[in-house]
């Protein structure tokens, strides 16, 4: 039988695994790896965000078509623009008055791919 401590089952024993923390130890990335991988993905938090991606995957666009399409302010759209931006999710190309923003690669294609497969699977 197993303890539960929250709701979640425990082992009985305390019994150490040596072999599976030395493997634990050898392959964890370091601590501002995981920090910036954590930030990351907070970014990807917001649906807004989200939203904008979604768009960006389809046509390179602007502020303002961002915000019509989007039914948002472009104050708005520029404030998460600069956060995707700044997380080189996205990037801005100037063609005369205007700012046209695209993907920054397609790692960002595959990332949104791969949470919508896992949040549809039975």
């Amino acid at each position: 039988m197993h303890e539960k401590m929250g709701g979640v089952e425990c082992c009985e024993t305390t019994e150490v695994h040596e072999n599976l923390l030395h493997i634990v130890e050898e392959t964890m990335p370091e601590e501002t790896e995981l920090y910036d991988l954590a930030e990351l993905f907070k970014v990807f938090g917001d649906s807004t965000r989200i939203r904008i991606l979604f768009v960006l995957f389809e046509a390179e666009v602007c502020v303002f078509d961002l915000a019509e399409a989007l039914h948002m302010t472009q104050s708005a759209i520029s404030h998460q623009l600069r956060i995707l931006k700044q997380n080189r999710l996205i990037k801005g190309r100037r063609e005369g008055k205007h700012i046209f923003y695209s993907l920054a690669d397609d790692h960002v294609r595959s990332i949104i791919a791969q949470g919508r497969e896992h949040i549809e699977e039975d």
